[in-house]
């Protein structure tokens, strides 16, 4: 811990070196409505969501952008709408898209994890995986990134803006959940023999986990979410653990400068391994590891809504971060999604309706920012 501690003193004295001098920006498309999820569906080809429920495909050297039909009813309203959209690791074109967006559900909605095949320009065969029990008659906090390890599929889902729902294991409302890639239940999930908590739950005590990745070479899954007035947090989702909200928070309340729940520790509960106050209002995470930026390989990255930049995470070898770097503050703009590409550039999607990408300085393009 003290090692920990030093270093993170180093890091306010010698920041993470931005490496201006080896990187370019490049504005790759505009005009979108809000590119809400993005995934590689080829080596020069991005799915891409927008909220308002839309999607589209991206021909990256090009920038013509194709849109995509075939999508379901969505519930377009708040913070809800189509989010998210992944593929299966080594995507084939015959394979699987998976999404979650807001079905509607009598009056309200619901987080649902969906999949369906891509021929041509249309989806065909939607299935509905599930249907989350998570209705709330405000739509805010809907989660929701996707993610596949070992064979497996997780998802999360946000409180809805209900704060108890987190600490309920009758909703899903407030955890990750995990499937098998049909959508059945895998029999080693922590609660399936729990009578008073729903099979597909991970882990809870969630607020609202806009981003979530795999580390594959540490065996890890990431989470990032949105606190109240301050207190985002990075956890380490460890199976069947309880991340406290709102019992435990680093965030204030609304209103009044007050602190939320009981205080920011209580037995039982799990502590974040970063948290930002004032919040930056995280809005994805993708941890790099790509070539073409080999300083970069093992950090995390996330966007910033509110504070409007990309933040860089440096972590230690036992995943405790111990340095933080805050990118292209002077873009100004929502940084909403993040994806790696096959030579390990990252794009971002910002909701001024724009698709940037970070390339090496040595690589061509007449669009640089």
């Amino acid at each position: 811990m003290k090692k920990s501690g030093l270093l993170l003193i180093m890091f306010f004295l010698w920041p993470i070196c931005a490496l201006a001098d080896t990187f370019q920006l490049v504005k790759t498309a505009s005009g979108l409505g809000v590119p809400w999820g993005m995934a590689f569906t080829s080596d020069n080809e991005i799915v891409f969501t927008e909220r308002q429920g839309k999607l589209g495909i991206l021909n990256v050297n090009s920038g013509l952008v194709e849109y995509i039909t075939g999508l379901p009813e969505i519930h377009v309203a708040g913070q809800g709408g189509l989010m998210d959209v992944a593929t299966l690791p080594n995507y084939n074109f015959d394979d699987w898209l998976y999404f979650t967006y807001a079905k509607p559900v009598n009056s309200y909605s619901e987080t649902t994890l969906a999949r369906a095949r891509l021929i041509d320009s249309h989806l065909v065969d939607w299935q509905d995986l599930l249907v989350t029990r998570s209705i709330e008659g405000d739509n805010k906090h809907f989660g929701s990134r996707i993610v596949f390890a070992d064979g497996f599929v997780y998802f999360s889902v946000g409180e809805r803006g209900y704060r108890p729902n987190a600490q309920d294991l009758s909703t899903h409302a407030g955890s990750i959940i995990r499937l098998n890639l049909d959508g059945s239940v895998p029999e080693d999930n922590p609660f399936v023999d729990n009578n008073q908590a729903l099979d597909e739950i991970w882990s809870y005590g969630h607020r609202n986990p806009q981003g979530l990745v795999w580390d594959n070479l540490e065996q890890r899954l990431w989470s990032i979410e949105h606190g109240p007035r301050g207190g985002d947090e990075i956890n380490l989702i460890v199976k069947g653990k309880n991340y406290g909200w709102p019992v435990i928070s680093y965030g204030k309340e609304y209103w009044l400068p007050f602190s939320v729940g009981e205080g920011t520790h209580k037995a039982g509960m799990e502590q974040p391994i970063k948290v930002y106050v004032p919040s930056i209002a995280p809005g994805s995470l993708l941890l790099y590891s790509g070539t073409a930026f080999p300083e970069w390989q093992g950090d995390l990255f996330t966007g910033a809504l509110k504070l409007r930049h990309l933040n860089r995470i440096g972590l230690d070898d036992d995943g405790v971060a111990i340095a933080e770097e805050r990118l292209f503050e002077d873009l100004n703009e929502r940084i909403r999604a993040l994806v790696q590409s096959p030579e390990g550039w990252i794009y971002f999607s910002t909701d001024n309706g724009n698709i940037y990408r970070i390339q090496p300085l040595s690589a061509t393009s007449n669009d640089s920012i």
